[in-house]
């Protein structure tokens, strides 16, 4: 049996407020065509199918044409909500949708009943493991004590072996969501939890022959049986350059048979773009990024006057605009540091200058500032 193990579609994702539903139609439309290419039984998406737990009606009707896109290519398609989905939402009419090939595997309670898929080799069974939020999960799983992703997790583990037991000779795979230990994050992932508190170990999904993985964003091998396929597009510009890829799996009569990468296009890739504003307009070498998603990082000195509109003339995916010039501001220090041993009148001095594009504090607005100062330092004081 081959699967294709993707995750963390996030339709109705932003970036810098541009809308991306038109790259993430056609990225995930193209599955289809893997599908048919490489001969697909089944694709698995590990959670995150949705941005948001309340989707737009644009982003369902993506989510709508993508997965009829895949069925009709002849895979079934397995999928289960993330952190950032509604888990009771993604598993409306659930029931139904299963009779067409789409199994949405959305409920704690049913975490141990998978997907029973066959081929010349026997059963596969596919389980689906929700995101399980501790704090609610521990009392659905019968486990009070469990306050940890770890914990519960620990169970919903326990229970799919339970399962897998009762059904000698089946192999298994389990899709999961959340941050194992050894993987690598990257900045577009929202913690499922503060601190790397929950950090799941990777011997929690021992006993089945292949974990599909979701949450972060890079793809990347955990172990050869443990692995993340990451986003399909980048959704910040930390990840400008990065592959974006799905994993094909091969499973045989005993097992895990083989994995490996396919790559995924680009529809428009993520550029930063360093340097004056003069320089990033009239510089010719960036004529093959006028297209991209462009993040420009300005180092004037002055910052300049409306250049958002300016950059947007020549690059019309221009979200992203930072100013790294001017007193302190680019020369690698953080604002903690650059604030050391300064007067409460140097940083106030510097921020009017700031936000006037340069033009310095005059005597008579040094002396309001003076006066201000003092007057909140009394009332410091009398409190």
């Amino acid at each position: 049996m081959r699967l294709l193990h993707t995750s963390d579609w996030h339709i109705g994702r932003t970036l810098h407020g541009a809308d991306l539903l038109r790259e993430q139609e056609a990225v995930l439309s193209g599955l289809a065509d893997v599908v048919v290419a490489e001969s697909v039984d089944v694709v698995v998406v590990a959670g995150d199918v949705y941005d948001r737990a309340v989707p737009s009606a644009d982003a369902t009707g993506v989510l709508d044409r993508v997965v009829g896109r895949l069925l009709r290519a002849g895979a079934a398609v397995v999928l289960t909500p993330g952190n950032h989905d509604s888990a009771r939402r993604l598993g409306t009419f659930s029931g139904l949708l299963s009779a067409a090939g789409l199994h949405v595997r959305a409920t704690t309670a049913g975490l141990d009943e998978p997907v029973l898929l066959r081929d010349e080799h026997g059963e596969v069974a596919v389980y689906g493991l929700p995101y399980l939020e501790p704090e609610l999960a521990r009392h659905e799983l019968g486990v009070p004590g469990a306050r940890s992703h770890e914990a519960v997790l620990t169970e919903a583990m326990e229970r799919v072996r339970r399962d897998l037991f009762l059904r000698p000779g089946a192999r298994s795979v389990v899709l999961a969501h959340a941050f194992v230990g050894g993987g690598v994050p990257s900045d577009s992932e929202r913690d499922i939890c503060v601190g790397g508190v929950d950090l799941v170990p990777a011997p929690v999904f021992d006993g089945v022959d292949y974990v599909a993985l979701g949450h972060l964003h890079r793809p990347q091998t955990i172990t050869p049986r443990l692995r993340y396929s990451g986003s399909p597009l980048a959704y910040s510009f930390g990840e400008a350059g990065q592959g974006k890829q799905v994993w094909l799996v091969d499973l045989d009569a005993t097992g895990l048979a083989g994995v490996c990468a396919l790559a995924l296009p680009t529809p428009r890739p993520l550029t930063v773009l360093t340097g004056t504003l003069d320089e990033l307009l009239a510089d010719p070498a960036h004529a093959p990024v006028e297209d991209h998603f462009v993040s420009a990082r300005l180092t004037d000195d002055v910052r300049p006057s409306d250049p958002m509109r300016q950059l947007q003339a020549r690059f019309p995916h221009c979200v992203h605009l930072e100013w790294t010039g001017g007193a302190g501001g680019g020369d690698g220090r953080s604002y903690q540091e650059r604030l050391r041993g300064r007067s409460d009148l140097e940083v106030a001095g510097e921020f009017v200058t700031h936000v006037r594009d340069g033009v310095g504090v005059s005597d008579a607005e040094r002396e309001l500032l003076v006066r201000a100062l003092g007057a909140a330092a009394r009332e410091e004081l009398a409190r």
